[in-house]
C-alpha cells in the first residue's frame, strides 16, 4: 500500500507543473493508486487544491510531508491508458497535468473542493451529484392484514418480474409513499443506482444484412488485415462524395465486434452526429456510447460511465471521444479526416488524429482516416507508402457527380442585379422548386449584414474590444462581435470617427433567408447557422424536418456542407466563398476546396442528378475550377508542388508560439523577449532545423479586449525540438514575463503523421 504519492496539482503554472510528494494516512492506504483523485492542502496556506496521483511511493523530498485531505473512489480512478494519455499529451502539447486530466474525464466526473459538515474539514465533492435514482427490489411477501391495497398489490405483482426503478413505477402510477410504505414493512428494499439512459433508444433497429457494391467489398477486403491482425495500422479511405463510405465502415465496425474488440468513431462537427448514430443504433443498438458537447453534464457522465463499465462496445462522438474510455479498441475510424475541428483550440493543444494513432498503437488496432477530400498531409503519407491508401471512385447506385457551373457576380452587378442571389442561382432554385425538389446553399458569414461603412471617411465601424468588424442581426436589431459577443443595441447611424454617415452592406445569412422569401414566398426556408441551432438537439431536429420534406430551401454555414445524405436535394448553390479563397494561412486553398467539393456532393445523390452553382468575383481562379471538376488528384499536385517550394507540412513540422495581453507594446516585447530565448537556446544545438519567423501581430491583432502575436516555427516536430521549447518556456515564465502576455504553443507536428 502506498506511504507517500506523487501528486499533480490543479492550476499549476507550466514552470512549476510537477510532481508534489504527499503523506498518505493509514486508512487512506487502500483508497490511493495510480490514477486517483485527491483533494491536497498545497503552499504556505496550505488551501485545498484538486490533485492527480501519477506516481506511488515517491522518494520525499524532505521529513517534513504533508497528508492527503482525501481520495475520490475508486470507480473515480483513471484507467492504465487514460493515465498514459494524460502523460502523452503533456509531453506532447505543452500543458499542464492537470490540464490533461480535465481533458480526458468529462466535467461530470471530476470532483471539486467542498468543506465536510462540520464546516472546517476539506473533502472532495463530486461536480455533478444528481446522477442517481432509487431502484426498488422484491425481498419479501406481502402480508393478508391488514390487507392490502390495490396499489401494494400492484406494486409487488410488478416487482415480481425484476428490478425496477422509481421513474419505472411512478410511469405504472405507483406513488414513492406506496413504496416507502412496502419498505417500511421489508416487503420490498431500495437501493440507489445510477439514472441509465440509453439515448436516441427511439431508433428502431434494424437488422437488414449490410450490402456492398463490388467497389466497397474491395475496399473492405482490402482493409480487413489490418483490422483482424493485432499490430497497429492506419489506413487513408479515399472516395469521392455519395461513394458510401459509412457502408463500409459498417461493416468493419460489425468483423471488429465478432473478433470480439471495440471500436471507436468520430465525426468532425455535431451536426454530422445525428447521422452517424442514427446508422449504429439502427445497427447495434444498446451497445453504441455518444460522447459529445452537445448533451449535458449529466447525460455525457452517464455515457462515459457505461464506456467504463465495458457497456458500450461502439463509442461515436466528436474530438473528445478521442479520449473515452474503451478497453480492448480493434479499430478506431475518423470520418471527414481533413476538418480542422479535430484540433483542440484550448489546452491541451491536441490533435485527435495523433491522440487516436497512439491509442491505434497501444491497442494494435487499425486507424481509418476517411474523406472525400483528405487532407494534404493524410494523402502524402499514403502516396509516401506509410499508409495504406483505399479508394472509392464511384457514387453508391451509380449516380454521375452534379454538373457545375460558375457564375460571375461582376457581370451579375454590370447587368443590373444588385442581389446575392445571381440570376442563374434564382431560375435553377425555381426549376427545383416545381419539380418538387430540394435545395441547399452554402453562405459562409452568419448574421444579416456583416458590415457596417461610413460613407464619408470610409472606415468600417468594428468592436470596441476586437479588431473586426460588427455583423449586423435584423432579429434582435442590433449589431453583434462573433468574437467576443459584445452588443450593440440599438446600431448607430453615424460614424463614430467623423460623424458621418453609416451603411451597412455585405451578406450573411439571415439576410439570404429574407432574399430568398422575397423571391420564393411560397417556399419554407430553414437557416442553419450557430444562432439558428444554439439550442439543445437543434441540429438534429432541424435536419430531420428537412429530411421530411417540411422545408424546400436550407441556407447554412459551413455545417450543412459535410457528410449530410438527402435523397430530394438535387441543387446546392455556394453564395459566399471569396472571402475564404484571400484568407491567411497556408492551409486557405485546401479549406476552399474541401469545402466546395464537400458541398457540391450533397447534390443528386439519390435517383435524380445533381446540380450545383458557384458564385464568385473570380471565376478563373484554379482552386474553384478544380473543387467544381471534383479533381482531388489535380488539386492534390496542385498543393503539394506549393507546400514544397514554401516549406509548409507535411515538409516540415510547423509550431506557432502566440502570445496576447492588454498592452499591444508589452506583448510586442514578450514576444520579441521569447524569440531571442528561442535563439539562445537553438544556438547551442547548431544541427537542429530551424527556421523562425516574427514574430508579428495576430491574423485578428486585438480579441476581447487582447492584443495577439505570433511567432511561427518552421522545424521538424521531434522530440529535441519539443524540449527545446519546454526549456524557453521555462525562462520565459523565470524572467516574470506571462504577466505581461500569456503565452500559448500549438504543435502542428503533420509532417510525422
Amino acid at each position: 500500500m502506498p506511504k507517500t504519492v506523487g501528486v499533480a496539482v490543479s492550476n499549476a503554472t507550466f514552470h512549476f507543473d510537477k510532481l508534489y510528494t504527499y503523506a498518505v494516512m493509514p486508512d487512506q492506504q487502500e483508497a490511493v493508486r495510480l490514477g486517483s483523485m485527491v483533494l491536497v492542502p498545497f503552499g504556505r496556506g496550505s488551501k485545498a487544491r484538486m490533485g492527480v496521483v501519477l506516481a506511488c511511493d515517491e522518494e520525499p523530498e524532505h521529513a517534513k510531508l504533508k497528508y492527503l485531505f482525501d481520495v475520490a473512489p475508486a470507480s473515480a480512478c483513471l484507467t492504465p491508458e487514460l493515465l498514459r494519455l494524460v502523460h502523452f499529451l503533456k509531453e506532447r502539447t505543452f500543458c499542464t497535468y492537470y490540464e490533461a486530466v480535465k481533458a480526458v474525464i468529462p466535467y461530470g466526473a471530476q470532483y471539486k473542493p467542498a468543506l465536510a459538515a462540520d464546516g472546517v474539514t476539506p473533502v472532495l465533492q463530486k461536480q455533478l451529484t444528481r446522477h442517481t435514482e432509487n431502484s426498488y427490489k422484491l425481498v419479501g411477501s406481502l402480508q393478508q392484514k391488514p390487507r392490502p391495497t390495490a396499489k401494494q398489490l400492484a406494486a409487488v405483482a410488478l416487482l415480481s418480474g425484476g428490478e425496477r426503478t422509481q421513474n419505472e413505477m411512478e410511469a405504472h402510477g405507483i406513488t414513492k409513499a406506496v413504496l416507502d410504505n412496502l419498505c417500511a414493512k421489508g416487503v420490498v428494499e431500495c437501493s440507489k443506482v445510477n439514472k441509465s439512459i440509453d439515448l436516441y433508444s427511439s431508433i428502431p433497429l434494424k437488422n437488414e444484412p449490410i450490402t456492398l457494391t463490388a467497389e466497397q467489398q474491395a475496399a473492405y477486403d482490402a482493409l480487413l488485415p489490418g483490422l483482424e491482425d493485432t499490430a497497429p495500422h492506419s489506413a487513408l479511405l479515399y472516395g469521392v462524395t455519395g461513394s458510401g463510405k459509412t457502408l463500409v465502415f459498417l461493416k468493419l465496425i460489425e468483423r471488429c465486434l465478432t473478433l470480439g474488440r471495440r471500436a471507436l468513431v468520430l465525426v468532425p462537427e455535431i451536426s454530422l452526429t445525428p447521422q452517424m448514430i442514427l446508422r449504429l443504433k439502427s445497427r447495434f443498438g444498446r451497445r453504441v456510447a455518444v460522447q459529445h458537447s452537445a448533451l449535458n453534464h449529466t447525460e455525457r457522465l452517464l455515457q462515459w460511465q457505461m464506456i467504463q463499465d465495458g457497456g458500450a462496445d461502439i463509442v461515436v462522438g466528436t474530438r473528445s471521444a478521442v479520449f473515452a474510455p474503451l478497453e480492448n479498441i480493434g479499430l478506431v475510424i475518423i470520418d471527414e479526416e481533413q476538418e480542422h475541428t479535430y484540433r483542440s483550440e484550448s489546452a491541451p493543444r491536441y490533435a485527435a488524429h495523433e491522440v487516436a494513432r497512439q491509442r491505434a498503437a497501444e491497442n494494435g488496432s487499425l486507424l481509418l482516416l476517411a474523406s472525400a477530400t483528405p487532407s494534404t498531409e493524410s494523402f502524402y503519407a499514403a502516396q509516401n507508402g506509410r499508409t495504406q491508401l483505399v479508394r472509392l471512385t464511384q457514387r453508391y447506385g451509380g449516380n454521375p457527380l452534379p454538373s457545375v457551373q460558375i457564375v460571375d457576380m461582376r457581370a451579375e452587378l454590370a447587368s443590373g442585379n444588385p442581389r446575392e442571389i445571381s440570376l442563374a442561382m434564382e431560375d435553377a432554385i425555381r426549376r427545383n422548386l416545381d419539380a418538387g425538389k430540394q435545395t441547399i446553399l452554402l453562405l459562409n458569414r452568419r448574421g444579416y449584414q456583416t458590415m457596417a461603412q461610413c460613407d464619408d471617411c470610409r472606415e468600417v465601424l468594428k468592436c470596441p474590444k476586437c479588431s473586426v468588424p460588427m455583423v449586423y442581426h435584423k432579429a434582435g436589431h442590433k449589431l453583434l462581435c462573433h468574437y467576443c459577443g459584445t452588443q450593440l443595441d440599438p446600431p448607430p447611424k453615424t460614424c463614430p470617427a467623423c460623424g458621418g454617415k453609416l451603411l451597412y452592406r455585405g451578406f450573411g445569412t439571415q439576410k439570404a433567408e429574407e432574399e430568398l422569401a422575397q423571391l420564393f414566398p411560397e417556399a419554407r426556408v430553414l437557416r442553419m447557422d450557430q444562432d439558428s441551432t444554439a439550442a439543445k438537439d437543434a441540429h438534429e431536429k432541424l435536419l430531420a424536418k428537412f429530411a421530411r420534406h417540411e422545408y424546400d430551401i436550407m441556407v447554412g454555414t459551413q455545417m450543412v456542407a459535410k457528410g449530410l445524405d438527402f435523397e430530394d436535394v438535387t441543387l446546392v448553390g455556394v453564395l459566399g466563398i471569396d472571402s475564404l479563397l484571400f484568407a491567411q494561412g497556408f492551409r486557405a486553398y485546401e479549406t476552399v476546396f474541401s469545402l466546395i467539393t464537400q458541398v457540391v456532393g450533397r447534390s443528386g445523390r439519390a435517383k435524380d442528378p445533381g446540380f450545383a452553382i458557384i458564385q464568385t468575383t473570380d471565376p478563373d481562379n484554379p482552386v474553384l475550377n478544380l473543387a467544381a471538376a471534383q479533381d482531388y488528384d489535380a488539386f492534390f499536385e496542385q498543393e503539394i508542388a506549393y507546400r514544397k517550394l514554401g516549406l509548409y507540412p507535411p515538409f516540415c513540422g510547423l509550431c506557432v508560439v502566440g502570445f496576447s495581453g492588454p498592452k499591444e507594446i508589452e506583448v510586442a516585447r514578450a514576444a520579441a523577449r521569447f524569440s531571442a530565448l528561442l535563439g539562445r537556446q537553438a544556438a547551442q544545438q547548431p544541427d537542429l532545423p530551424l527556421r523562425v519567423l516574427g514574430p508579428t501581430p495576430g491574423n485578428i491583432e486585438k480579441i476581447n479586449e487582447n492584443y495577439r502575436y505570433k511567432l511561427t516555427i518552421k522545424c521538424r516536430a521531434d522530440k529535441r525540438f519539443r524540449d527545446l521549447v519546454r526549456q524557453t518556456l521555462g525562462l520565459y515564465e523565470q524572467e516574470k514575463l506571462p504577466s505581461k502576455a500569456t503565452v500559448v504553443v500549438d504543435m502542428h507536428s503533420d509532417g510525422d503523421i
